[in-house]
């Protein structure tokens, strides 16, 4: 080109010079897919056959609606090839039955993952059949669907010859649910009558089964409360009646054992002081048979002094007698040489005890 053209010039001269397509590679594509490559490439103006002119960008345009056509078919492809739901299966597990024997249905849904059906319980509707049992099993989830089944024991007594079942299966959908229907399954009932009694001829034979099947035994509640109810009626009845001899014999029994254990640890304090002549036991003695007569008659005499038990007592000349002996002995600290008054004065208390004793025994009984 010559450097004295201007710019116009040039570009007639441009538009005049054949279209030479840039080289490419093997091709190895289709020949649609060759042509599209080849007006992407073009250049964004040139003259058509019949003298137009052909702008680049319309070719563009085309290309891209073709080939958007060209991917939305591809994806509606695969989305028809994708495995969709299947409405749950049920069908019987044999093809026959008789009047009463247990059959097994199984009922199975395959689903997406994120999809949450409930099967029918117990409480479901299952005529003409009776439920008897189910058996359900964990979810198994394999490339992208999951496989949900139960197996449920029915029977029935209906003499149709061929019955039929579909359970409906629950759908959660957030708040609200949907009911899916299963297949519907048939099974042929056996009849085990003869055909002649059908056919109003006479009635077979009964068979009879007279063995004996054993029973498991089962408590009887009812008997035994009114049991209970009746005994607990009777001991009531007994205590009202017989109150008050029955307090009169636990008092005599407190009584008995308070009176053998006092003198068990009154025969043991007196023993101490013989051996050891020590005045710690004697009036653990005197003590311990305050306390014993004021558990025995119910009044306190532990804080009176002499004088004022021997009045309390009557002036006993007993308890009058022991208890200056022991006053002597504890306060005054005169020992004699030999052990009689001590001796004198446990026995005296010991004998008073006793006479106390049988005195309250002879007040109980009155």
């Amino acid at each position: 080109m010559d450097k004295g053209l201007d710019w116009k010039s040039w570009l007639g001269w441009r538009r005049a010079q054949p279209f030479i397509p840039p080289p490419s590679p093997p091709l190895r594509e289709c020949g649609a897919r060759r042509e599209f490559e080849d007006l992407l490439n073009a250049p964004l103006s040139r003259r058509g056959g019949d003298g137009h002119e052909v702008h680049g960008w319309a070719k563009r345009a085309i290309c891209c609606l073709v080939v958007a056509a060209i991917s939305l078919t591809a994806t509606l492809s695969l989305l028809a090839q994708a495995p969709a739901d299947m409405p749950p299966q049920g069908h019987f597990r044999q093809p026959t039955l008789r009047v009463g024997e247990i059959v097994e249905f199984e009922l199975s849904s395959r689903h997406a993952p994120g999809q949450e059906l409930i099967f029918p319980d117990s409480a479901a509707n299952f005529a003409p059949f009776e439920y008897v049992g189910r058996r359900y099993y964990p979810t198994r989830t394999r490339q992208g669907r999951s496989f949900d089944r139960a197996v449920y024991q029915l029977r029935t007594f209906q003499l149709d010859s061929v019955q039929t079942l579909s359970l409906p299966v629950t759908v959660l959908r957030g708040r609200d649910t949907l009911l899916l229907p299963t297949t519907t399954a048939q099974v042929r009932l056996i009849r085990t009558a003869p055909l002649g009694a059908a056919r109003g001829s006479e009635p077979p034979a009964l068979r009879q089964n007279l063995e004996l099947r054993p029973t498991p035994a089962r408590f009887n509640y009812p008997y035994w409360l009114a049991a209970l109810a009746a005994l607990l009626l009777t001991v009531g009845a007994l205590v009202l009646g017989f109150r008050r001899r029955l307090r009169q014999r636990y008092r005599r029994y407190r009584r008995r054992k308070n009176h053998a254990y006092f003198l068990a640890q009154y025969a043991r304090h007196v023993e101490r002081f013989t051996l050891s002549r020590s005045l710690t036991n004697m009036e653990r003695a005197i003590t311990l048979w305050k306390n014993y007569l004021s558990t025995l008659e119910d009044h306190n005499i532990t804080s009176l002094t002499t004088r004022e038990i021997v009045a309390r007592y009557e002036h006993d000349a007993d308890v009058r007698l022991a208890l200056q002996l022991a006053d002597r002995v504890i306060y005054g600290n005169l020992f004699s040489e030999d052990d009689t008054e001590t001796d004198l004065a446990f026995d005296l208390l010991r004998t008073f005890a006793e006479r106390r004793y049988a005195t309250q025994g002879e007040l109980g009984e009155v």
